[in-house]
């Protein structure tokens, strides 16, 4: 990225969901360091505040459960009232829960839907209008590299994420001639505060270690910012290979 591509983000306005901490948190501090505007939006409070006032200027945290649609029509009203405009959502908030299919039980099933499929699809929705009527937009939807192959015991994630995927096309097919870029990120293993007991070493990565959060919030940046002006409807998978092929030692 040139530094004139990425000081198009100065200015902006982004929306980071499940911005409190791990991946989402360093979305919303790669954004900022740009010079964008960020609502760090969660259901974590106290996290989400701390993070706003350590960021200071440029950032506010508000309060969002994601499957809630007249909060998020809420946010995206108070966002455009506090700085008369939004450019960026980066739909990251999710959850994982985990077990055998002959006992994943149907509050399982909803739980991880609900948040990981359905608060995409409404924060989507909440924002496309304003997106519309300023003529650009850029939506990020964080899915995973199970939303592009199967993984035991975790159907509901796995399934959400692959929707999560379909989602994005078809909004990226719906929204490209309003000037609005819709795509996903499928992070591998990174290392957060919810993969302590994961040992990287015992995963087939080609290039030998786990990620860490950085190295996805670059990519997001890129897809927020002019860099990627042509780039609409695309999966960017963020895996260090451990996708391409069975590896081998």
């Amino acid at each position: 990225m040139t530094q004139s591509e990425v000081s198009s983000l100065a200015g902006s306005v982004a929306i980071v969901t499940g911005a409190a901490r791990g991946l989402g948190e360093a979305y919303a501090r790669a954004l900022h360091a740009t010079g964008a505007k960020v609502v760090i939006a969660d259901i974590l409070e106290d996290l989400g505040g701390s993070l706003a006032q350590e960021l200071g200027e440029r950032a506010q945290f508000a309060y969002l459960d994601v499957t809630d649609e007249q909060a998020w029509d809420q946010l995206v009203e108070d966002t455009i009232a506090e700085w008369g405009r939004l450019d960026v959502l980066v739909n990251n908030a999710g959850i994982a829960n985990a077990a055998p299919i002959e006992h994943f039980t149907r509050a399982k099933w909803d739980a991880v839907l609900g948040v990981n499929l359905t608060g995409t699809f409404l924060g989507g929705r909440a924002v496309v209008p304003a997106m519309k009527q300023a003529g650009h937009g850029a939506i990020i939807n964080i899915s995973s590299v199970e939303g592009l192959r199967g993984s035991a015991r975790l159907h509901g994630y796995t399934a959400a994420k692959f929707g999560v995927s379909g989602l994005t096309k078809s909004l990226a097919v719906e929204l490209g001639a309003a000037g609005i870029r819709v795509n996903s990120v499928h992070p591998g293993f990174i290392h957060t505060e919810m993969t302590p007991r994961i040992d990287p070493a015992v995963l087939p990565i080609p290039l030998g270690r786990g990620g860490v959060p950085d190295d996805v919030a670059e990519a997001v940046v890129f897809l927020a910012s002019d860099a990627s002006r042509y780039i609409t409807g695309a999966e960017l998978v963020i895996d260090g290979g451990m996708t391409v092929g069975i590896g081998r030692r």
